[in-house]
């Protein structure tokens, strides 16, 4: 057994999933040094999370990433309809929601992706390897301390069996619902716990293409009395996941899939079999000292929202600008302050919303239920955080049942186009810098030594200007041109 020297580094990201892949490429994009350890040795072989919404493309799409995420997933491009039958064989394909039954409403810039994390983690990966992070699998978080400088980690090399030692300024720990970090620091979870009975996922391989062909969905609801479940593609048409009621494992499920698709299937092939149990925890703390949390590490939902990854996402890309500004110098370690403040807030309010959704699925519609834009375009609005004028000081509140964004302080800018040819939006001008959204000639606004970007948007007055942080969030909306200067020294340095 050998021991390495410490190496030092910005950042290091424990887990290498979705989300600390994620965290990697923002802090990438932000010119942080990184390092990632996993102890895995290779990215996620099952395909868990499957539908990432129009803000997790938003958050590729920063980083250059977004048309290579819809390529890798150009085989499920079209399957963004639900279905529903006694089996399979006899479902009939479900009309897509619209809202108010009208025109589709265009809310973003990039479009929902259906693609297997299994798929799309390994890009993931590339990407942050190709910007230069270091990324370790097989390497274990075997220990950690911190003091006032930074934190101190002791790794174990698995597949050397070397041990080592890595001093960073900052530690994200993405290391799952069981996250041993979080455990470490003593930070507990509230919330409802588990969530209705068990369940089991059964992955399995068949050549079903005959079967969907012209009814293709991502959810298939099925209601045979005998295997009633729930059937989600993975790659449409040989990967399967049937999500059955009861928490037994050992059943015939070769026998009781067949029952389920309605047809013989002869070269289905059960690949695993997983029980699990929904459940809605979020943990007391997202931060403590310099280590912070994201992803399932800091909160846990049930599914039905496919709100868990996205919600990790956007944990990512609201840390990574932070911990770069405050990293850069630009700004005091009382920056990083308002992740937890705003994060556990829309923690919170993701898992309360995938825990109703649960609970009536299949029910009557619940109206005090988000609107699903909100969802899906990320329209919580922070209640406190770093901005000037949100809701707790005074400030509009956003809508949840309905998805009105005019640009109020603490949510997602609206998303609109700003060139004939429909390639740049509102939402690009965020990102890795702050921006200044105008209303009139962006002379008046130079003062401010951020780029100002006149806009014929229907949110802004004559004379007004918005404030946009790195995330995209309106940090301040007024007509003053002076102000945005001292608001933004204010925010860095609070």
């Amino acid at each position: 057994m050998n021991v390495q020297r410490t190496q030092n580094v910005e950042v290091l990201v424990v887990g290498g999933g979705l989300v600390g892949l994620t965290t990697a490429l923002v802090l990438r994009h932000h010119g942080i040094d990184v390092a990632l350890v996993e102890k895995r040795a290779t990215t996620s072989p099952q395909p868990k999370a499957r539908r990432f919404d129009m803000r997790s493309l938003e958050v590729f799409r920063e980083m250059g990433l977004a048309a290579t995420v819809h390529e890798a997933a150009r085989d499920l491009a079209h399957h963004d309809h639900m279905a529903s039958g006694r089996t399979l064989a006899e479902s009939e394909q479900l009309p897509l929601w619209r809202p108010g039954g009208g025109a589709p409403m265009e809310i973003s810039p990039e479009r929902p992706c259906l693609i297997a994390q299994d798929v799309l983690e390994p890009v993931l990966r590339r990407a942050a390897e190709d910007t230069g992070a270091d990324v370790r699998f097989r390497t274990a978080l075997t220990g950690f301390e911190q003091d006032a400088d930074g934190v101190l980690a002791d790794l174990h090399d698995l597949a050397a069996d070397r041990r080592s030692r890595v001093r960073a300024a900052y530690l994200v720990a993405a290391d799952g619902a069981r996250s041993p970090v979080r455990a470490a620091l003593g930070i507990e979870r509230s919330g409802r716990g588990a969530i209705g009975d068990p369940n089991v996922n059964v992955y399995f391989r068949a050549d079903l293409a005959d079967v969907v062909r012209g009814r293709e969905f991502n959810l298939c609801q099925i209601r045979h009395p005998e295997s009633p479940g729930a059937l989600a593609l993975v790659d449409g048409r040989y990967r399967w996941v049937f999500m059955a009621p009861g928490g037994e494992v050992d059943r015939d499920w070769p026998a009781l899939l067949r029952t389920a698709l309605g047809v013989p299937a002869p070269d289905l092939e059960v690949l695993s079999v997983l029980p699990w149990q929904a459940e809605m925890l979020v943990a007391d703390r997202y931060s403590a000292g310099r280590v912070h949390l994201a992803g399932d590490a800091a909160h846990v939902m049930p599914p039905f929202a496919a709100a868990g990854a996205n919600t990790g996402i956007t944990d990512a890309h609201n840390l990574g600008w932070k911990l770069a500004a405050v990293l850069s110098g630009a700004a005091t370690p009382a920056l990083l302050d308002s992740y937890d403040v705003e994060r556990r807030a829309a923690g919170w309010f993701a898992a309360d919303q995938s825990s109703r959704r649960s609970q009536s699925f299949g029910g009557e519609p619940d109206p005090t239920l988000a609107h699903p834009f909100v969802l899906a375009a990320d329209g919580f609005q922070y209640p406190a955080g770093a901005f000037a004028g949100g809701p707790d000081e005074g400030g509009e509140v956003e809508p949840v049942t309905d998805f009105a964004p005019v640009g109020r302080v603490g949510a997602r800018v609206p998303h609109r186009w700003l060139d004939p040819d429909r390639t740049v939006s509102t939402v690009d001008l965020g990102g890795p810098g702050w921006a200044l959204l105008v209303s009139d000639d962006p002379q008046r606004w130079q003062r401010n030594g951020l780029p100002a970007h006149r806009l014929d948007a229907d949110f802004l007055a004559p004379g007004e200007a918005l404030l946009l942080r790195p995330d995209d969030v309106v940090a301040w909306r007024g007509t003053d041109p002076a102000a945005p200067a001292v608001v933004l020294d204010e925010l860095l340095n609070p």
